[in-house]
C-alpha cells in the first residue's frame, strides 16, 4: 500500500486536530463541572436532565406559592384576631350595659363607644393586602367588600374562595369569602332564637336557652296568661300552625320545654306577653352589634322598659357569642392551613433534594476521572505532535 506525502501529512494533522478537540471538550467539562454540556454529549442523559430540571423548576414554584400562601393566610389570621378583640370589647360593653344600675343616659354613652367599635369592624373587614387587594372579597379582590347602606352593612364581594397550588396535587385556600366569615352566622344559641314581642308589659327576661339533639325546627310562640291579678300565670307554646305543643303553670327560673327546646325566664310576665322562638336565622356580625346599639339608644325608664332592654341585650349577647365562635372557627381553619403549608414545604424540600441528587448523578462531572483523562489526552496530543514532526522530516533526498 502506497501512501503519498500529502496523505501522510493530512493524517498527521487530522490526528492532532482530533486530539485537540477531545482535550478541549475535557477542559470545558472541568471548567463547567458538567459531564453533559450539549445534547450531543449524551442524548439520553440530556432528556433526563431536561425532565429533572423541569421538575425542580416546578417544585421551586410550589415553594414560592407556599410562601405567598403563608403570607396571605397569616394576614387574614391577624385581621380575624383583631376582629375577635373588638367583639370581645363589644361583649364587655354589652354585659356592662345589662346591669340594672345603668340608666338610659349611661346606656346611650355605652352605645356611642359601640358605634366606634362597629366602624372598626367594618374597617377590618375591608382590609387590603400589600398588593392593594381586599382580603375578604372572594374573587372580587379589587372591589371593596363591605359598605354602609343606611343602617346596614352590605356585602359587595362574591362567595369565591381563591386557591393556590402548593404541591403537585394540593391546592390551599388563601382567600375566604367575606360572606362566609362575617355575614352567614347563626343567631341565638345556634339552634333557635328568642325575640320578645314589642309591647310586652311584664318583666319576664330570657335567662337561658338550649336545644337537645331531638329539637324540631319550627317557629314557636310562647304566650303568657293571667286573666285576673289573683290567678296564677300560665304559659302556652304553639307552633307555626297554631298547634299547642306545651302548656302549664309558669314559675320564674323554671325550664319551659317543648319539642327538644328548653327556655328559662326570670321575672313576671304580664297577661298577653309573648316571645317568638324561630329556628336560628343567619345574621351578620355587623347587624348583631347594630341591634345592641339600637336597643341601648332607645332604652327608657320603668320595669317593662328595662325588661325590653334586658331581652334585647340577652339576644345580642347570644349573637355575639355566635360571631366569636365563627371567628375562632375561621382562625382554627387558618391554623390548619398554615400547618399544612409547613408540612408540604418539608415534603417539597425532601423531594427537591432527591431530584437534585439524581440530576447531579446524570449531569455532573466526575472530576477525578476527568483530570486523569485530561492527562492522558495531553500525552496523546504531545505524541501526535512529535510523531508528526518526525514524519514530516522524512525525505528521499536525505538518503541521496
Amino acid at each position: 500500500m502506497r501512501l503519498s506525502t500529502a496523505q501522510i501529512f493530512q493524517q498527521g494533522i487530522s490526528n492532532i486536530l482530533n486530539q485537540q478537540a477531545q482535550l478541549q471538550k475535557t477542559q470545558q467539562q472541568l471548567a463547567s463541572g458538567l459531564r453533559v454540556t450539549t445534547p450531543a454529549d449524551d442524548p439520553i442523559a440530556a432528556v433526563q436532565i431536561l425532565d429533572l430540571t423541569e421538575d425542580l423548576s416546578q417544585l421551586d414554584q410550589f415553594q414560592r406559592n407556599g410562601n405567598l400562601a403563608e403570607g396571605q393566610i397569616a394576614l387574614a389570621d391577624t385581621v380575624l384576631q383583631d376582629v375577635t378583640d373588638v367583639l370581645q370589647r363589644v361583649r364587655e360593653l354589652t354585659v356592662q350595659a345589662n346591669n340594672a344600675t345603668q340608666t338610659p343616659e349611661t346606656r346611650r354613652a355605652i352605645a356611642t363607644e359601640m358605634e366606634g367599635r362597629l366602624d372598626e369592624l367594618v374597617s377590618l373587614a375591608n382590609t387590603r393586602d400589600a398588593n392593594g387587594e381586599f382580603v375578604f372579597a372572594g374573587f372580587q379582590a379589587q372591589t371593596q367588600p363591605f359598605s354602609r347602606s343606611g343602617g346596614d352593612v352590605v356585602y359587595n364581594g362574591d362567595e369565591g374562595q381563591r386557591l393556590l397550588q402548593v404541591a403537585p396535587n394540593t391546592q390551599l385556600a388563601v382567600r375566604d369569602s367575606g360572606r362566609a366569615v362575617f355575614m352567614d352566622i347563626p343567631a341565638g344559641n345556634g339552634s333557635f332564637d328568642i325575640r320578645a314581642t314589642a309591647g310586652n308589659a311584664g318583666t319576664a327576661v330570657v335567662d337561658a336557652s338550649s336545644a337537645a339533639a331531638n329539637y324540631q325546627r319550627d317557629t314557636y310562640t310562647i304566650t303568657f296568661s293571667q286573666p285576673t291579678p289573683g290567678d296564677p300565670v300560665t304559659f302556652e307554646v304553639t307552633d307555626s300552625s297554631a298547634g299547642v305543643v306545651a302548656s302549664g303553670p309558669y314559675d320564674s327560673g323554671a325550664n319551659i320545654t317543648f319539642n327538644g327546646a328548653s327556655v328559662t325566664f326570670e321575672g313576671t310576665p304580664a297577661d298577653g306577653d309573648s316571645f317568638t322562638v324561630p329556628a336560628a336565622p343567619r345574621q351578620d356580625v355587623f347587624s348583631s352589634v347594630q341591634n345592641i346599639i339600637d336597643s341601648l339608644k332607645s332604652s327608657t325608664t320603668g320595669p317593662a322598659a328595662s325588661a325590653a332592654v334586658n331581652n334585647a341585650v340577652a339576644s345580642g349577647l347570644g349573637n355575639l357569642d355566635q360571631a366569636l365562635g365563627r371567628m375562632l372557627e375561621q382562625q382554627a381553619d387558618l391554623g390548619v392551613r398554615l400547618n399544612r403549608i409547613d408540612s408540604l414545604r418539608e415534603s417539597n424540600d425532601a423531594f427537591t433534594l432527591q431530584l437534585q441528587e439524581t440530576l447531579s448523578e446524570v449531569r455532573d462531572l466526575d472530576v477525578t476521572e476527568a483530570i486523569s483523562r485530561l492527562n492522558l489526552q495531553l500525552v496523546a496530543l504531545q505524541a501526535a505532535q512529535q510523531s508528526y514532526v518526525r514524519i514530516q522530516g522524512l525525505s528521499l533526498f536525505n538518503f541521496l
